[in-house]
């Protein structure tokens, strides 16, 4: 069990930068950006066919952030400048990046222009290269020793993964948290409440839109390159429902943690998608469930991250309302039994 719940503690960590990348499109920008699941392939097919090359994986995951921010910039302006629908422009988007990332994937295939998949089995990734660094520092043995004191009989093969991707996260938090409060941020978050306002006061909406959806799908990449290193391979499928993978994720952390400040809202999307892969993770132990229902147990974890907050809250209102209306009696009551009394005192007199 506890290896389990492990792994998906550190796959949701991972999952946790394409949920803020998700957040900063429908929550920040009000805009249902469906390059998604495009785009998340497109980062790993990115940093898989440069890893195959030969180039460093660090550099690989870069430059597979910068080409999902180039394709949220293509959708921004297929948005803005061809005045397509937001929905639309990111179906085009979604479907157009489909046939683009067969073909980065096969760069790497002498024999076919594209490629459905790409093993990385063999090759060196961000993670190998820094367990080796990590193996060296002798943390692993000694958290395993306290874990076994603890009556834990199976242990990961390294915590390195987990440091590793909890400080990248944070770091990509903070640097979100920071620049939702810059200038340029808080336009963007005006854009996304009120594009009307923001034009009064000579704001460029089309670029902040943009901009905003070039950031969101960097994030989106950024976050597939690191699953594609992580699970040793690339895949054209591996985006299918990534983009209710984020929602369900937003909407986790926002209905337990909150939306009161920005720092706060990152750090609940965060652990939404931390949540939701521990939830995910437990449902596929259930014997009646197998692989294949994954999907099926994302929509129901997305409904009941949708109703359930509505249900506690008309539960609040009607409590409320109960508590208010037993006080209103309560002062009535009261007051009819003070004129009473004091109409009783007038007769006496």
């Amino acid at each position: 069990m506890f290896a389990a719940m492990f792994g998906s503690v550190e796959q949701g960590i991972i999952y946790a930068i394409m949920a803020l990348g998700v957040y900063l499109s429908f929550r920040v920008l009000d805009f249902p950006d469906l390059t998604v699941d495009g785009s998340f392939v497109t980062g790993a097919s990115v940093a898989a066919t440069m890893i195959i090359f030969g180039y460093h994986p660090a550099a690989a995951t870069a430059v597979a952030l910068v080409v999902g921010f180039l394709a949220g910039c293509v959708t921004g302006l297929l948005h803005t400048k061809g005045k397509i629908n937001p929905l639309l422009s990111g179906i085009l988007m979604m479907i157009a990046l489909y046939s683009i990332n067969l073909r980065i994937m096969g760069l790497t295939s002498e024999n076919s222009v594209g490629r459905p998949n790409i093993p990385l089995l063999n090759s060196e990734t961000i993670f190998t290269k820094f367990h080796a660094f990590w193996g060296n520092l002798g943390i692993d043995a000694a958290m395993n020793n306290m874990l076994a004191s603890m009556g834990v009989k199976y242990f990961p093969s390294t915590w390195g993964t987990l440091i590793l991707m909890v400080i990248v996260t944070m770091i990509i938090k903070l640097i979100a948290d920071w620049f939702l409060q810059t200038e340029v941020g808080l336009a963007i978050r005006a854009t996304g409440d009120n594009k009307r306002m923001i034009r009064s006061f000579s704001a460029n909406t089309d670029s902040l839109v943009i901009l905003g959806l070039g950031i969101s799908n960097a994030l989106v990449a950024f976050s597939g390159a690191l699953i594609a290193q992580y699970g040793k391979f690339s895949d054209i499928g591996m985006g299918i429902g990534m983009i209710i993978i984020g929602l369900a994720s937003v909407i986790i952390g926002e209905a337990i943690f909150g939306t009161k400040t920005i720092v706060r809202t990152t750090m609940a999307v965060v652990f939404g998608a931390i949540i939701y892969r521990i939830v995910l993770g437990l449902a596929l132990r259930i014997k009646l469930l197998d692989t294949g229902d994954m999907k099926l147990i994302t929509a129901v974890i997305v409904i009941a991250a949708l109703v359930m907050p509505q249900m506690i809250e008309k539960r609040k209102t009607n409590r409320r309302k109960v508590k208010w209306h037993a006080e209103r009696m309560a002062a009535l009551e009261s007051a009819g039994k003070e004129e009473v009394e004091t109409v009783a005192e007038a007769r006496t007199d």
